[in-house]
């Protein structure tokens, strides 16, 4: 199974990023990019390829721990950015320390299976669009295209979606085929609540 871990913004939250988002995908830059499937959107914490079925038990039981030993915390989606010419992205503010934390926790644990994560940093956001294939473009094609998906983050840069609370931590599947991907949440674990 091709799987990841993630943190699911609720439903609200998800609609307040569709609404600031729609007026981008009818520009000539939206036009040419493939948005994410709204019901998707997701704070990916680690991606883990593809799993034989058989570590799945290991996984879970590992993936439990990694929630019981984290706390629930405080986000919001705001402001937006751009990976390149490759992707256009939703930021996440509030308690990402502790989305961070439990991030490198996820890896950690994950490790325990031999399973190696990117190499990149994690860096919170929420991939709303990617760029069709740059294979066979030219230098100066790649950077008109760097401007436009940088023009369309800066029309994101004063969103500020409302607070809550990231409280649960989700295994999910991902399935490719046509048109965007689909996602399945496999199994989710409540985050610690811990008495003040």
């Amino acid at each position: 199974m091709r799987l990841f871990v993630a943190v699911l913004p609720p439903v609200e939250a998800v609609q307040e990023l569709v609404d600031a988002a729609a007026p981008l995908r009818g520009t000539a830059e939206g036009e040419r990019l493939r948005w994410s499937g709204v019901e998707g959107w997701h704070l990916t914490l680690a991606f883990l390829g593809e799993l034989p079925v058989v570590e799945l038990d290991r996984l879970e039981q590992l993936l439990g721990q990694v929630a019981a030993g984290h706390g629930a915390h405080r986000l919001r989606l705001a402001g937006g950015g751009n990976f390149g010419d490759r992707v256009l992205w939703a930021g996440v503010e509030g308690e990402t320390w502790a989305l961070k934390r439990l991030a490198e926790a996820v890896r950690v644990a994950v490790a325990e299976l031999g399973v190696e994560t990117d190499q990149y940093g994690f860096h919170p956001h929420l991939t709303l669009a990617r760029a069709g294939s740059s294979h066979g473009q030219r230098r100066a094609e790649r950077r008109a295209a760097a401007g436009g998906m940088q023009a369309l983050a800066e029309e994101l840069a004063d969103f500020r979606g409302g607070e809550w609370e990231a409280a649960e931590l989700h295994l999910v599947r991902s399935e490719q085929g046509f048109g965007p991907s689909r996602y399945t949440t496999v199994r989710s674990w409540p985050l610690a609540r811990w008495e003040a």
